[in-house]
């Protein structure tokens, strides 16, 4: 197959894009600057900006499938504006230039975050949508651009939820595992919420899937792990596959949320990345567990690393890295 990746020089994108490089897919990503570590994975390089049609389009000439992971996540001192032209707006701008280049299908990467906190866990495609901040707004908003666009194309999309993503090359959870990894990691609250994550290899076959079976056009699907665990059944993982005690301090939620509350205030008008944020504090507060029925039985998903096997490796490859 030919495929377009967006976001190849982030941690799913890249792993997306190499993988289906290995597997002898014809792989071409589109970057804002020179990647020499994507060209020597065999990869061919197209420079552009997700939203520029012309550059969208050329970089997507002769592709059957684009697969588009890009997006703004979340950074200190940016605008909402800035959010919403590139986590909603550019997304009609990559679907109808991919229509104009003649690309058969888009899958595109949203996130769990639209469903907010979960109220009846575990949660399914047609859940209760309730963002909670503006990355997780505009991601909402990018996936109803993305099926009017879609309309309007008559392209084929298809729209993919994942959970929480970690594995070799992945930062966002380094703290939790570094943390735990040196036995200072106090949980904030009871840590009884659930919590969902997915391994990077287990997810990129899933977005494969979603660009392979004829049915998942139109679809929308969550990809998760196997496995559902708690805050505190997780840090106990981590624990035993580091090889140290887990960490027993319990903390109580309002003073810290209190004290993010007052870091952002200080921070974010000047731009600057607050110590502590709000929604750190959220993560150990709100509950994400999610069903992957639909995937299983449309898809034929079946997520194979384990949490201990997908715990070990990471905590391996932070290792290897020098980061615990």
């Amino acid at each position: 197959m030919r495929v377009l990746v967006t976001g190849a020089t982030g941690f799913t994108g890249g792993h997306l894009a190499r993988t289906l490089a290995a597997r002898g897919d014809t792989v071409r990503a589109l970057v804002r600057s020179a990647a020499p570590a994507l060209a020597a994975a065999g990869i061919e390089t197209v420079t552009g900006d997700l939203r520029d049609a012309a550059s969208i389009e050329r970089a997507a000439l002769g592709v059957d499938v684009v697969y588009h992971i890009a997006a703004i996540y979340r950074q200190a001192g940016l605008r909402d504006q800035e959010y919403r032209a590139v986590n909603a707006a550019a997304v009609r701008t990559v679907i109808e230039a991919a229509g104009s280049a003649g690309v058969r299908r888009v899958v595109h990467c949203s996130t769990v975050g639209v469903h907010g906190d979960i109220s009846h866990p575990p949660a399914a495609e047609d859940a209760p949508l309730k963002p909670g901040d503006i990355y997780q707004v505009t991601k909402l908003e990018g996936e109803r651009i993305a099926r009017e666009a879609a309309e309007d194309t008559e392209m084929e999309v298809v729209i993919v939820r994942p959970t929480g993503i970690y594995g070799p090359g992945d930062r966002r959870l380094l703290k939790l595992f570094r943390g735990v990894a040196r036995s200072r990691f106090p949980i904030l609250g009871s840590g009884n919420i659930y919590y969902h994550l997915t391994y990077i290899d287990d997810l990129v076959e899933g977005f494969r899937l979603c660009a392979s079976v004829p049915a998942a056009a139109g679809r929308t699907y969550i990809l998760a792990g196997a496995e559902v665990t708690t805050l505190n059944e997780l840090v106990t993982i981590v624990a035993e596959e580091a090889h140290v005690k887990p960490p027993g301090m319990h903390l109580p939620v309002w003073p810290v949320w209190v004290a993010g509350a007052l870091c952002e205030a200080v921070c974010v008008p000047f731009g600057i990345e607050p110590p502590l944020y709000r929604r750190r504090v959220d993560f150990f507060t709100k509950s994400r567990a999610f069903d992957i029925s639909r995937a299983r039985a449309e898809l034929g998903y079946a997520p194979k690393v384990g949490l201990h096997e997908g715990v070990a490796r990471t905590l391996a490859w932070y290792r290897s890295n020098g980061w615990l």
